[in-house]
């Protein structure tokens, strides 16, 4: 008969070495903070205002910063115009001078809004992508680029009583998007609804003091320009008041049609 002691002794109990620190081994996490949950609880007592509710993680808001930042992009559609960037812009051009050094200026400290009046293929709207396409390589923030009947048909498609969050998320995107480019403002059908979301954007913008570039070959004047080839009127009187604010640097491009232009050189070559 053995005792139960001397079984033991003899007993090989295999016994898992511990990690070098001594403690106790832990997965690895990205995020130190949140240990790659996304969300975390702030230590405080009870009866604290803030005990037992959810904090998002700076880790979180990075990632969702940068889905916000690729969806703007995608709506944008700017890799299309990749090749209207300001190397490319004809600064030749009669009239168009004081239009490009204003977007460079905005380009290199983009605040405030800017406004570039001039009539069809007069160069606003190549600008207006340089502008973006600078700011996107030079400041890595995302900017929305959209034309005015695009955006509204845009926003009526996602509209559906029965899908609404859909709509208000687009909504939103375009309203708080840290750099807006709306081109050709007064081109759009200023139905009441039309002219109502537009007028949402611009005055949301105006009081949250967040940039905007606005180009349009509408008079903004009133009392200006009334003939039949200026679209008069078609800009909401409370935009065109944001718009001619003090905050606004206004540009107005004297130059003609781009398309005619190359249109017509080769026959002054030909007259050479």
């Amino acid at each position: 008969m053995k005792y139960i002691g001397d079984v033991l002794k003899n007993i090989a109990i295999p016994i898992s070495p511990r990690p070098a620190s001594g403690g106790t081994a832990e997965p690895s996490y990205r995020c130190p903070i949140c240990r790659d949950a996304g969300f975390y609880r702030l230590d405080v007592p009870v009866g604290h205002p803030q005990f037992g509710q959810l904090q998002k993680c700076s880790c979180r808001k990075e990632i969702e910063e940068g889905r916000k930042a690729q969806q703007l992009l995608a709506l944008s559609n700017l890799h299309m115009m990749s090749d209207l960037t300001f190397e490319t812009f004809d600064r030749d051009v009669p009239g168009v001078e004081e239009a490009y050094q204003a977007a460079w200026r905005f380009a290199d400290a983009p605040d405030g809004w800017l406004l570039l009046k001039g009539p069809i293929g007069s160069g606003k709207t190549h600008l207006a992508i340089a502008i973006a396409l600078e700011i996107i390589r030079r400041w890595d923030t995302p900017v929305l680029f959209m034309v005015v009947p695009d955006l509204l048909d845009h926003l009526r498609s996602t509209f559906d009583p029965a899908h609404g969050v859909g709509y208000d998320e687009r909504f939103e995107q375009v309203r708080t998007s840290p750099i807006l480019i709306l081109d050709d403002l007064g081109t759009e059908n200023a139905t009441p609804w039309a002219r109502e979301k537009l007028y949402q954007i611009f005055n949301y913008r105006y009081n949250e003091h967040l940039p905007i570039i606005v180009t349009t070959n509408a008079e903004l004047r009133p009392g200006v320009g009334s003939g039949k080839s200026s679209p008069t009127g078609t800009i909401d009187e409370r935009i065109r008041s944001r718009l001619l604010d003090r905050q606004t640097v206004f540009v107005e491009i004297d130059a003609e049609d781009y398309r005619l232009r190359e249109r017509t050189s080769p026959l002054r070559q030909l007259k050479r």
